[in-house]
């Protein structure tokens, strides 16, 4: 696969008609000295700024899904609050030195955050032009070196370098065929490199999976949310030799909900009124599983 053929259709993206207001936007931000403190809440400041126009510019790229940001006064309070799955995720892993990807990236709020680590590198992969300009005008100030891509999971394998360390949060449940994107994980590693993933289980300990008619939790795009025993599985059929659950939760309100800086629906929204322990569906409520896998030299 010839990834530049791809990042060159791609960058078509950034003129499509509701993208390229927003890329004018980002040509308008200030320019100085900023300090930036990366922490649960990433906080960008810098004395004498136009607080509203940076304020104006960030609402044109709604909605905000990842953070939160605190950019010259104005809060930006994302969907979700990613610093709990940060956080949670934080004592499992030391990035010092290593080559990072972080697939479906999103607007790279945690690609800012593993800077503190000191990586060798840090690559972001989201096929998304919304998602990227958001990215740019975060990193219009704080002026780091990560790399995002305009690719997806498919083009991790074919990639230019290989990865020490892939964060794959969020995204398997979207793969209708979830155990050849675990492969493209693992051809994405060098030997002994390690993968982060997270995703939807139910409770049992059969190797099973649900399997969503049209929607779960009212998300069109989720294919199989297996038993915990099923997604191990699934990663050693993809090549991981070492399967190490990490930690579980239940989304609740306190990670993800309604904000002025979303459009539509949330948590709330996708639970059963009336019994939140299912989705409207009437499956049960999302619950996350966290695991490490490692790619054993052969």
């Amino acid at each position: 696969m010839n990834l530049e053929t791809v990042r060159k259709e791609r960058e078509k993206w950034m003129h499509w008609k509701n993208i390229a207001p927003l890329r004018e936007a980002l040509c308008t931000l200030p320019e100085t000295s900023w300090h930036v403190e990366l922490g649960d809440v990433l906080k960008i400041s810098a004395e004498g700024i136009d607080e509203v126009h940076i304020k104006e510019v960030a609402k044109l790229m709604m909605p905000w899904r990842k953070g939160p940001f605190e950019v010259c006064n104005t809060f930006i309070d994302s969907e979700w609050r990613s610093n709990i799955k940060y956080n949670l995720l934080r004592p499992h892993f030391n990035l010092k030195d290593k080559r990072v990807a972080d697939i479906g990236c999103n607007n790279g709020y945690y690609l800012f955050r593993m800077q503190e680590d000191n990586p060798e590198s840090l690559v972001g992969f989201d096929p998304s032009a919304l998602y990227k300009t958001q990215f740019d005008f975060i990193n219009h100030f704080v002026k780091s070196k990560i790399v995002y891509e305009l690719l997806g999971v498919e083009h991790l394998e074919f990639y230019e370098e290989k990865f020490d360390t892939i964060f794959c949060l969020g995204v398997l449940y979207h793969r209708s065929d979830p155990v050849a994107m675990l492969k493209s994980l693992y051809r994405g590693l060098e030997n002994q490199g390690e993968v982060f993933l997270d995703t939807f289980y139910i409770e049992g300990e059969e190797e099973m999976a649900l399997c969503p008619a049209s929607s779960y939790s009212k998300i069109p795009n989720i294919y199989f949310v297996p038993t915990i025993n099923a997604l191990k599985n699934w990663c050693l059929r993809a090549g991981f030799s070492s399967f190490e659950l990490l930690e579980s939760s239940t989304t609740d309100a306190e990670e993800q909900r309604k904000t002025e800086w979303i459009e539509g629906q949330s948590l709330e929204d996708f639970l059963d009124k009336e019994d939140v322990t299912k989705t409207v569906e009437g499956y049960p409520a999302p619950k996350r599983v966290y695991v490490k896998l490692i790619k054993e030299k052969k």
